[in-house]
């Protein structure tokens, strides 16, 4: 199967944002960051209503692979829509310690798909009350609408660096193959 519509998800600080750029230079799909539709400059979030409308359009495309959580609504949207979906489980200390390095390394480099000027430290505290309450509230669903998705999608359950790891080899691959037919 064909990866056309891929959504990679997960907690907060879980390697979505490194794992979408490089699925993308991989496979030559376009990358959208939610963050960048959810949020402006400085960090300020868009309305709603402008964020729903840039996304459900989004989703009318014939390809992509959206980064991120968005809103709880279109995250389901987006997970019943996608072909592909790469979920990035990883345990919840390995979440709070790439917080932590995304915020030291911050300092340096911006954050991979942050908006400009996101207030680094901010994000980071809110990042860190994330982790805790999306392992609380949605890792549950989540695992569980994987395990029901993998009948009539590509699902990949990531849940560790060898995981990812080895997922990059599957897909370079694929790609291998397919340049060889």
């Amino acid at each position: 199967m064909m990866m056309n519509k891929v959504a990679v998800f997960g907690n907060s600080g879980g390697g979505k944002s490194t794992l979408s750029k490089r699925l993308a230079e991989m496979t030559g799909l376009p990358l959208v960051a939610l963050d960048l539709l959810q949020y402006k400059s400085g960090g300020r979030k868009a309305p709603y209503e402008e964020y729903k409308v840039a996304h459900d359009k989004l989703l009318q495309q014939d390809q992509w692979i959206i980064d991120g959580f968005g809103s709880l609504d279109t995250v389901w949207e987006r997970l019943e829509i996608a072909d592909t979906l790469i979920y990035l489980d990883m345990p919840i200390l390995q979440h709070y310690w790439w917080v932590t390095k995304r915020f030291l390394n911050g300092f340096f480099v911006p954050p991979e798909n942050w908006p400009e000027n996101s207030p680094l430290l901010k994000g980071t505290f809110n990042s860190y009350y994330t982790v805790w309450l999306c392992h609380k509230k949605l890792t549950p669903t989540y695992r569980e609408y994987v395990l029901k998705a993998k009948e009539n999608k590509q699902v990949y359950h990531l849940q560790s660096a060898k995981h990812i790891k080895e997922f990059y080899q599957s897909i370079a691959i694929a790609d291998d193959l397919r340049a060889s037919l």
